[in-house]
């Protein structure tokens, strides 16, 4: 099931998120996240763009949400995007169906412009944001460094 996040999914986003945050080069973020500071983020999300949660048998496996691009007037309506899974969820389906969803929402809520960020190298990122029509559109080199290395980050673009 996919619907949208409240701040009572806070924990389970929190624990799936902390995961990628202790253990991967996808997020930039060093320190993992309480739930509280994940139900703030909700919170704030929400006040204008959509953040959706995948939930299985009471179990949250995968969250995609849409922050604003950039706080300046003239980009309000371009977003970011993010799509986390559960790391056991992983190419089963489950990322294209909640990005879609994502996607959907954006088109039905005046945005005209979506971003995804995706740090280098994510094949299985970058396959995602392929198949539903986002198209790579920059690339920083060495933009990042988490875990003693250099992390280049990709921009793919989809106009809804």
């Amino acid at each position: 099931m996919i619907r949208p996040a409240t701040t009572n999914d806070a924990e389970q986003i929190a624990s799936l998120y902390n995961y990628y945050v202790e253990k991967t080069t996808v997020t930039f973020e060093e320190d993992s996240l309480p739930a509280s500071e994940v139900a703030r983020r909700i919170t704030a999300v929400m006040l204008d763009n959509p953040w959706l949660v995948a939930e299985q048998q009471g179990s949250i496996t995968g969250y995609a949400y849409a922050a604003p691009f950039e706080t300046r007037t003239s980009y309000r309506h371009s977003v970011e995007t993010s799509i986390y899974l559960a790391k056991n969820k992983i190419r089963q389906g489950l990322g294209t169906d909640l990005y879609a969803a994502l996607i959907e929402n954006l088109r039905n809520c005046d945005r005209h412009c979506a971003i995804g960020r995706i740090a280098l190298p994510n094949d299985a990122s970058i396959a995602l944001h392929e198949k539903l029509g986002f198209t790579k559109v920059a690339q920083l080199n060495e933009i990042g460094y988490k875990f003693e290395q250099w992390i280049d980050v990709g921009y793919w673009e989809l106009l809804l």
